[in-house]
């Protein structure tokens, strides 16, 4: 009498039924993730370091360094 009440249990496909649902649910949180990374860090740092770029002058660094001594082939002056 109880074992008519009781669906039997899904044996067949089960694990392809469960990896369909788990691969689409990873597929979307690595996108979810792969964007906000990008225009959470990435864009975030390129725009920092060409506007770092815009405004660096190589050879100013360079005799900064240079009367501070930190080049041994090129002495303060």
């Amino acid at each position: 009498m109880s074992a008519a009440l009781l669906p039997k249990p899904q044996m067949r496909r089960l694990l392809a039924r469960r990896m369909k649902f788990h691969l689409l649910g990873a597929f979307l949180v690595s996108m979810t993730s792969a964007a906000l990374y990008k225009f959470g860090v990435a864009e975030p740092r390129k725009r920092a370091y060409a506007e770092f770029y815009k405004k660096y002058d190589p050879m100013k660094d360079f005799e900064t360094m240079k009367a501070a001594g930190v080049f041994e082939c090129a002495p303060p002056k």
